[in-house]
């Protein structure tokens, strides 16, 4: 683990963003040539939900509307049921009254960054957009390949972690990213390899060759945004020179912002949430983005949804009705309340009866809950994350966006 950290902070820096426009930012290039039928489009990215990455320049949006399908170093929503993202459980105190708040406003820190950034981290975010604006998704790698390359990956285990060196290495990257400057980026990886023979090669060189391979067979169908590591795309062997010397050409994009959003800009951010509709179930649900959907058993339905960003989770569980059991008695099988506290009965607009709660468990932690049913299922809703989200209205939200039609 001490390895991958380190391999993690030269590849992955959690960065900010500039107030003014940088003439020099190399970060976004337009492909064509080679016979290709529509331009694409080559980003520089990086794996943080600081919300400042997320000012995106006029060019990038542009790029991400006009393209038909998004393509990324790999899948991220694949990960979903089996990474959660947070670093650290939240623990909640209760009042008289047995209603929840946290001791501590403090943001909950996660892989990618905290509570205070954006819900995705910036990679997952176009994952996320091109979901919900119904565009085309191809990884450019497995994730099982991307954990095979960095568990074997030739960098020694080195011991303790040196947090402030490993601060002084963040801050210095972060400068190199605001300017758009992909070769110093480029440089500053190589001299941080340097003490571990053939690591940059095993971890950016040999995966530069083959995601170039993947855009290769991916341009000619149709026009791509293809978001990589920044750390991919400038020198000799970055992907920017394989692709010219297989015959495209590439430009790099000038970073423009203007006051007024562009048209592009403001359909890009309307892409908010995703509809499922199980007709089967009777069932309409608004999540942020494109859930997993895995079948149970044997009418039982499991969907997921985690923002990896700031480590929330919502999901949602469809289990054909025991005509025994009570609206009561499902709460009282799929809600367990903490000692201090018990869920409670309600009635919604449309006259829906709920029972809904506060749940504390394995592997979830604590968690809100919410149980209705119709003539035939039983539907169990959970939202869980951070200090500053089980005390916010977003679990609640989450609810009210699901219901019986």
């Amino acid at each position: 683990m001490k390895k991958l950290f380190y391999i993690f902070l030269l590849i992955s820096p959690s960065l900010t963003w500039a107030q003014n426009i940088v003439p020099g930012n190399e970060l976004l290039w337009e492909i064509s040539g080679n016979g290709l039928k529509e331009k694409s489009y080559l980003f520089g990215s990086l794996h943080s939900n600081d919300k400042r990455l997320f000012r995106l320049s006029d060019s990038t949006y542009f790029a991400l509307d006009q393209s038909k399908a998004i393509v990324l170093e790999a899948d991220i929503f694949s990960l979903f049921p089996e990474w959660d993202t947070r670093q650290e459980q939240v623990s909640l105190l209760f009042d008289n009254e047995g209603n929840p708040y946290t001791g501590s406003a403090r943001a909950t820190k996660t892989i990618y960054g905290d509570e205070d950034g954006m819900p995705q981290f910036l990679d997952a975010y176009f994952q996320e957009y091109c979901y919900n604006a119904k565009k085309s998704f191809y990884p450019l790698e497995s994730v099982e390949d991307q954990i095979n390359i960095f568990a074997d990956a030739i960098v020694p285990d080195v011991g303790g972690v040196n947090f402030a060196a490993a601060q002084i290495l963040q801050d210095k990257m972060m400068d190199i990213y605001l300017k758009g400057d992909i070769r110093a980026l480029d440089k500053i990886m190589r001299v941080n390899l340097s003490p571990f023979p053939g690591s940059y090669e095993q971890l950016i060189v040999e995966r530069n060759i083959q995601m170039v391979k993947g855009l290769d067979s991916l341009m000619g169908k149709q026009g791509l945004f293809c978001a990589v590591g920044a750390g991919h795309l400038s020198g000799e062997k970055g992907i920017i020179q394989l692709l010219r010397k297989q015959g495209y050409k590439l430009r790099k994009v000038t970073a423009s912002f203007n006051e007024v959003p562009i048209e592009e800009k403001n359909r890009v951010r309307e892409a908010r949430t995703f509809t499922y509709l199980n007709e089967e179930v009777g069932l309409l649900a608004s999540f942020p983005g494109k859930p997993v959907e895995k079948k149970i058993g044997e009418g039982n339905t499991f969907l997921l949804y985690r923002e990896m960003g700031q480590g929330n989770t919502y999901s949602i569980e469809i289990i054909p009705i025991d005509g025994s059991l009570s609206l009561k008695d499902q709460a009282d099988i799929h809600i367990a309340s903490p000692n201090a506290t018990h869920y409670k009965f309600k009635l919604l607009d449309d006259e829906t009866e709920i029972f809904e709660g506060i749940s504390d468990t394995y592997t979830e932690g604590m968690h809100w809950v919410r149980v209705m049913q119709n003539d035939r299922y039983v539907v169990i809703m959970k939202a869980y994350g951070g200090n500053k989200f089980m005390n916010s209205n977003r679990p609640g939200y989450f609810f009210s966006q699901v219901w019986f039609e």
